[in-house]
Formats: structure tokens, C-alpha cells, sequence
């Protein structure tokens, strides 16, 4: 009996493709996108390209014309200040409870972050030849296990639709090696609010970190 598991469907290997497409600036705020573009990208059929794409205009990244293609939605200074503002909103929340929690799940949550931090801190110490796409996966997945430990998996999606239309707003050249040394820092000062069980510590640690974010983003609040 085949017991391999199928792969992804024509329709989530087209909506992965795009959506890359967009969060990495291959297509570009205000571009306009054909169907056939994507489809020969990918090497399927237009039918899963617009069923791809009816996706990602639910989650605002594109607005469809029919016949003409996806327009590619640029992102507004709205979109910023939302998005930073959401952000300080679930973390300095989920960051405050799991520092409330109790000594053994504190634990175990600081030891899967320490793991990760290691994993930030190796890509810096590595200099030119760090991997800055290793680090930005590090650095999600971090903040990803602290929302994950509240146990609210509609919060832990809010954090991952936040952190894709965070991306695309990252101009080239932002993960500085001094920007990224003192992420470092600022994860450092969660994760020992967090590990020492002080709720007012580790809200204020995310809101410092969060408002390093915001300058870089140029938000307004």
C-alpha cells in the first residue's frame, strides 16, 4: 500500500508562489499580474492561478480584475501603523501571560527560545556569510512560541498574517548587522522577563523591541 503523502495541490502550489512573489517584492505594490504569468511560474493551469489568487485577495494583498489580471495592492502607511499597533497589542498580551505561568512551563517555553535565540545569534556572529533569511525565520518563530504558549490558536493566526504584511513592508537593506545584533539584545530582554516569571518586565521588553520595529517602519504610532 502507497503510503507517501500527496503533495500540495496545483491551487496551494500557485497561491504559495504568488504570495512569495509578493512578500519578497518580485511583484511590486501597484504591478498588475496575469493569470498566464503566474500559471507559467508555477506550470499549471489558470483554473488553481484564480482560485490561488481569490485567496490572497481575502487576506488584502491583491484586488482582482476580471480579465485584466491581480493588481498587486502597495502597502499604505494605514497598513503600517495597523500592523504595529496589532502587533504590540497580541505580543506585550501573550508575553505578560506566559511570564505568568507556572516555573515548568516557563521552562520549557524559555528553553525552545533559547534554541532559537542561539540560532539568531549564530547568523550574526557569521558576518557576511550569515544567512539574514535564517535569521528572519529565527526571529518569527520566536515570537511565534510565546503567542503559541497562550494556547490561542486565533491569535497565533493573527501574528502570522501580521508577520507576512510586515515582510513586504521591510525595504532592502533594513537587517543592518548592528539592526540585527541588537534584535539580538531585545530578544535576549524577553526571554529573561519571560524565564524569570515577570509579567511587567516582559510587556515592557516587547514594547521596547516593538518600538524598534516602528522606527524602522517609519510608523506613526
Amino acid at each position: 500500500m502507497d503510503t507517501t503523502s500527496p503533495g500540495p495541490s496545483a491551487t496551494d502550489r500557485a497561491y504559495a508562489y504568488a504570495k512569495d512573489a509578493i512578500l519578497t517584492h518580485r511583484y511590486a505594490g501597484g504591478d498588475l499580474v496575469s493569470e498566464g504569468d503566474i500559471a507559467a511560474g508555477v506550470g499549471v493551469s489558470r483554473t488553481p492561478v484564480r482560485e490561488a489568487l481569490l485567496r490572497l485577495q481575502a487576506e488584502g494583498l491583491v484586488r482582482l480584475y476580471p480579465k485584466r489580471g491581480a493588481l498587486i495592492v502597495p502597502v499604505s502607511r494605514e497598513e503600517v501603523d495597523d500592523v504595529v499597533e496589532t502587533r504590540r497589542l497580541v505580543e506585550a498580551h501573550t508575553a505578560g501571560r506566559a511570564a505568568e505561568s507556572g516555573a515548568e512551563a516557563r521552562a520549557e517555553l524559555a528553553g525552545r527560545l533559547e534554541g532559537l535565540l542561539s540560532a539568531m545569534r549564530a547568523e550574526v556572529d557569521a558576518g557576511e556569510r550569515g544567512d539574514k533569511r535564517a535569521f528572519m525565520s529565527a526571529d518569527r518563530r520566536f515570537h511565534r512560541e510565546i503567542i503559541a504558549a497562550s494556547g490561542n490558536g486565533i491569535l497565533v493566526g493573527l501574528y502570522d498574517s501580521l508577520r507576512d504584511r510586515q515582510l513586504r513592508m521591510m525595504e532592502e537593506g533594513t537587517r543592518t548587522a548592528a539592526r540585527m545584533r541588537r534584535s539580538v539584545e531585545e530578544h535576549q530582554a524577553i526571554l529573561e522577563a519571560v524565564r524569570d516569571g515577570d509579567p511587567g518586565a516582559a510587556r515592557a521588553a516587547v514594547s521596547v523591541h516593538l518600538g524598534t520595529a516602528a522606527r524602522l517602519l517609519g510608523a506613526r504610532r
